[in-house]
């Protein structure tokens, strides 16, 4: 029964006794209550220790620029304001690198974010969304929380497979089509003339989700030429990777003036800090640095490369700030070797999805975190492999 009252000031008070909980829409009643990442804090506090090694989230342990990090800090005492609910100065740095106009470009708190934002823009109860089965979680993510439907195709080897995307986008008229170049987690990539003729065979009324979170990393011929008005496309971008600000969460999309325009109708207009538009700002000025980061990436990447052919396992190429190690048995045996690295105290990760589950994945990191990745690596194949023998035998 509903109990009633009066509180200071004359307002009257009405509570439900029976209602326990709140009500739920039945849509949020029928999602499972997961995360699409199980950060690596949550691990250390549940396995008692910190990790060795920070390598499975491809943050960039070489840092941000040094520039950065002393703009945040002269900012630190003009939080008592909000950030520009426009980020004004930072996407005019953006839209002269790109030779576009700011009404192109939208700021949000990183790619995650941005996603979010896309799809609350775009997908509703029962609308169909494309995307490669062991792509990217969290888009995933967003797209069920806002009662969309998944349709998944397979990899093409180790690469998201153009061909089918669109195969699958006739097929249940989608709204989206969701695909990363560079690819996490394989770290594969297509090049920028694939992705223009995969704009071009578009079916009418199919957005391209483009993620370039890695194409930093990535080989010139990567980036496509996209005309900036053209509206089947929508490409992300990131501070997170190869800038070093990930726990500043500033991202950005490049796309035609008027889904720009849309984002303001959804967004959270002040979600982007001060100290995180200072930052990134002061971190794009900085090229030098920049280029000292991906210099330093590409020595890392040869390195865990030499790592896994000394341990008779075979890297991936790499378009991106990790490597993909293929551990040569199926999903259980790579299982059993990440388990074993995180045993040791190296946070990495893994492909989700078969066949790509047979590997591991590591990010990219300095001497001495590499140094651990080498040492610990041959004694966690050894005991995956022993109880691989063992399993083997048992009766």
């Amino acid at each position: 029964m509903p109990a009633e009252g009066l509180l200071p000031g004359g307002w009257l008070c009405v509570r439900d006794m029976g209602m326990k909980t709140p009500r739920y829409t039945p849509l949020i009643r029928s999602l499972p209550a997961t995360v699409p990442f199980v950060g690596p804090e949550v691990q250390e506090r549940e396995r008692g220790a910190a990790f060795l090694a920070r390598l499975g989230a491809n943050e960039s342990v070489f840092g941000p620029s040094p520039r950065a990090v002393e703009t945040m800090a002269a900012a630190a005492g003009d939080l008592w304001m909000y950030g520009d609910s426009a980020s004004h100065d930072l996407k005019a740095a953006l839209a002269a690198h790109h030779g576009v106009t700011p009404a192109h470009l939208v700021v949000g708190e990183g790619i995650d974010g941005l996603l979010g934002y896309l799809v609350r823009l775009v997908v509703g109860a029962g609308d169909a969304v494309v995307t490669s089965d062991g792509a990217y979680p969290t888009f995933n993510y967003h797209v069920a929380g806002f009662g969309g439907v998944l349709h998944k195709v397979p990899y093409l080897g180790d690469h998201e497979d153009p061909a089918a995307l669109l195969a699958m986008a006739r097929q249940v008229g989608a709204k989206l089509v969701y695909l990363a170049n560079p690819d996490n987690p394989m770290g594969s990539h297509h090049r920028g003339a694939v992705i223009e003729q995969m704009i071009e065979a578009l079916p009418e009324g199919t957005l391209l989700v483009l993620d370039e979170a890695y194409i930093d990393f990535a080989p010139d011929d990567c980036a496509p030429v996209i005309d900036p008005d053209d509206p089947r496309v929508i490409r992300m971008r990131t501070f997170s990777k190869a800038y070093g600000l990930a726990g500043a969460r500033v991202g950005y999309a490049l796309a035609a003036p008027g889904l720009i325009a849309a984002f303001d109708k959804v967004r959270n207009h002040f979600g982007m800090n001060r100290l995180a538009q200072a930052g990134a700002l002061a971190a794009f000025q900085d090229q030098d640095w920049l280029r000292t980061v991906l210099a330093r990436a590409g020595a890392a990447r040869v390195r865990l490369g030499e790592i896994a052919l000394e341990n008779g396992l075979r890297a991936l190429p790499s378009a991106t700030n990790f490597v993909t190690i293929d551990c040569g048995g199926d999903g259980d045996f790579a299982r059993a070797v990440l388990a074993r690295m995180l045993a040791r105290g190296l946070f990495i990760r893994m492909p989700f999805v078969a066949p790509q589950d047979r590997c591991i994945r590591i990010s990219l990191g300095d001497d001495a975190a590499l140094d651990r990745v080498a040492e610990a690596l041959p004694n966690a194949l050894a005991e995956a492999r022993e109880g691989q023998r063992g399993a083997q035998q048992a009766p």
